[in-house]
Order: structure tokens, then sequence, then C-alpha cells
């Protein structure tokens, strides 16, 4: 018997509800500066619920070759990745419209 979704009534195998949660997210990318004026990436507006933060900060510190954190609802990388890190995002799936740049 197929499990049904609580979210969309759809089968479980068909659900779509993770896909749709990842578009209408708003990802907000910003430089923070910490002591010793070291500079990091702040990575805000990533549902922990919808996504695994912690796959997700293992992407992109692999991507980068840093060190960070993946915490309640952000990640934050060592270093000041702005350059390029939109474009990593929506290698890994999160839409392009959806993710703002400070």
């Amino acid at each position: 018997m197929a499990v049904i979704c609580n979210t969309c009534g759809l089968p479980e195998d068909l659900c779509a509800c993770y896909d749709l949660a990842k578009d209408s997210t708003k990802i907000v990318i910003r430089l923070e500066t910490r002591r010793f004026k070291k500079k990091g990436t702040m990575i805000e507006g990533l549902d922990p619920k919808l996504n695994d933060l912690d796959n997700v900060a293992k992407e992109l510190k692999n991507r980068y070759a840093c060190g960070g954190t993946a915490k309640e609802g952000y990640v934050f990388l060592q270093g000041d990745h702005r350059d390029t890190i939109k474009s990593t995002l929506v290698n890994l799936g999160f839409a392009e419209s959806s993710i703002e740049l400070h």
C-alpha cells in the first residue's frame, strides 16, 4: 500500500514537496567579519526541516576547500566566496531567483 504525503496528497514516490520547498526558500548570502578580521560567508534562509544542512555544508566545504559549519538555519563558510557561491547553490538544486547576494 502506498504512503500518501500529508502536504500535497500524492503518493510518496511522486511527492514534489521537497522540490517545491527548495524553490520557494529565500536564501541570503552575505559577508561577515568575525574576530581578528577573519572573513566568512554566511548563507541564511535554509530550512533545516527540508534541507539536510550537514550535507549542503559538506558539499560547499569540499567545493571551496575551506572550513565551515552548519547550524540552525544557516551555513557558515570560512573565507569570502560570494563571487561563485550562487552558481554552486544552483548546481545543488536551489532556484537562482531565490538567492539574494548582499
